[in-house]
């Protein structure tokens, strides 16, 4: 089947080589502290960007919000093992300066020169998010990273930095250059998850001839539509088979889940009341059912489709977090990542943000199913989650529900106790861990109980 292919669930979320990972940072670090520096020296220079600005702003007028920073800078792991301690933020006025840098660029290809002196690229297309990587992976960050305050402060950040990415100026790094996307190291990156289609062949391209292929802006590129007949949908009257909703990696599935459950750092459970915004009349349908979780990395394609056919119920966008994590020791070991290593703790968290993030709820009612609630999980700077459809509307398979801007996500839906599901393809393959799956492909077959 194409589209299947294993994928690391931090690939494209944490740079694969530590020299591209260091090296972004030290950029960005270095950049910061040279505002800061200047800015010092200044006295008619402004400080601070807007957005910036008004963040400041928020977290100064708020004593539990500078505690809460003050700790997390004191908690942030330094060891030399895993950073450069010299790169290390550890006061809020190069944080602000560092998002200063940050929010007037868009998300670029970056390259790193090894010690022999070998050049590395990778894309980067969370920018922001590995500022936050380490800060999260604290106590103190735990509690303030869900402070409705502070998500209040960082939505209209989020919300600035994503109209400048709606905006013409952000297109700079569509480009063939050394930092563009459309570079042949990068393109070469979307090759496995596309092929045997080209990129002209699989997405939308306002002008595949010209240099940015017609996108106007950085959110153009990332929210890219499909081509006609690069995803299909090949069973389409078949309400027995599950449909891929995303374009998307495999995390897990869980059955037989809870009204309520606790989460554990070793074993996130789900809990439906709480997924589905803390609503018993909208969860009680789903007890005793089953979750099927995946996720999308910035290289994806990020609109959602239906993964069954039916009439829309209900379709609404949740607030929470977006940087919050369960704070950890580490990766595991077996993990992706090296035993300890504290990066990565939102993308080992992912089943817990089912109930923490920013999230859409689409309910599909399907008279052979019953209902069936997909659930859009924006993380990290995703700070909008878009929904295409309105209550009472029919959908078939493969229609598009809405999509996510700005960043990685992951997504999950969520069926009622009346079916079984076996998680396989057409051939009866298991629909396995950190594989990658196209959308509209099926992913599982369901027999009434």
């Amino acid at each position: 089947m194409p589209g299947i292919i294993k994928r690391s669930r931090y690939h494209g979320w944490l740079p694969r080589h530590r020299e591209v990972h260091r090296a972004f940072i030290k950029q960005k670090v270095s950049k910061a502290i040279t505002r800061k520096e200047r800015a010092s020296r200044s006295k008619s220079e402004v400080l601070h960007t807007d957005p910036v600005a008004r963040f400041a702003a928020a977290i100064l007028a708020d004593s539990i919000m500078g505690t809460l920073f003050e700790k997390m800078f004191l908690q942030v792991n330094t060891d030399p093992k895993w950073v450069d301690p010299n790169y290390v933020v550890t006061d809020l006025e190069t944080f602000l300066h560092l998002l200063d840098v940050i929010v007037q660029e868009p998300p670029a290809y970056y390259k790193a020169v090894r010690e022999d002196g070998s050049v590395i690229g990778e894309p980067i297309g969370v920018p922001m998010y590995l500022v936050f990587d380490m800060l999260s992976n604290t106590s103190a960050a735990y509690d303030l990273f869900r402070y409705d305050p502070f998500n209040t402060a960082l939505k209209d950040l989020l919300d600035n930095w994503g109209t400048y990415l709606k905006s013409s100026a952000s297109n700079s790094t569509l480009t063939t250059g050394p930092e563009g996307w459309f570079s042949e190291e990068s393109m070469t990156g979307f090759e496995p998850y596309i092929k045997p289609l080209s990129f002209e062949a699989t997405y939308v391209c306002p002008d595949p001839s010209s240099e940015n292929k017609g996108f106007e802006s950085w959110d153009a590129f990332f929210t890219r539509a499909l081509q006609p007949q690069a995803r299909p949908v090949l069973f389409p009257d078949n309400s027995y088979l599950i449909h891929n909703a995303c374009e998307s990696t495999t995390l897990r599935y869980a059955k037989n889940v809870q009204l309520h459950d606790t989460f554990w750092l070793k074993d996130q459970k789900y809990s439906l009341y709480d997924m589905l915004g803390s609503n018993t009349e909208d969860a009680q349908p789903f007890v005793g059912g089953t979750v099927y979780q995946a996720f999308l990395s910035p290289q994806d394609y990020h609109r959602w489709h239906a993964p069954i056919d039916g009439t829309i119920t209900k379709a609404v966008v949740l607030p929470g977090t977006y940087y919050a994590v369960l704070p950890d020791d580490g990766a595991p070991a077996g993990d992706d990542l090296e035993e300890g290593d504290p990066h990565g703790a939102i993308i080992r968290s992912q089943p817990w943000l089912t109930v923490a993030a920013t999230r859409a709820l689409i309910f599909i009612k399907n008279p052979t199913l019953g209902l069936v609630c997909f659930i859009g999980v924006g993380m990290v700077e995703v700070s909008t989650c878009e929904v295409t459809v309105q209550a009472g509307q029919e959908v078939a398979i493969g229609d598009e529900l809405g999509m996510f801007h700005f960043g990685g996500s992951s997504h999950a839906v969520i069926f009622g106790p009346q079916v079984d599901i076996t998680f396989e393809d057409l051939e009866g393959r298991p629909i396995e861990e950190n594989n990658h799956y196209w959308i509209n492909t099926v992913i599982g077959k369901v027999a009434q109980k």
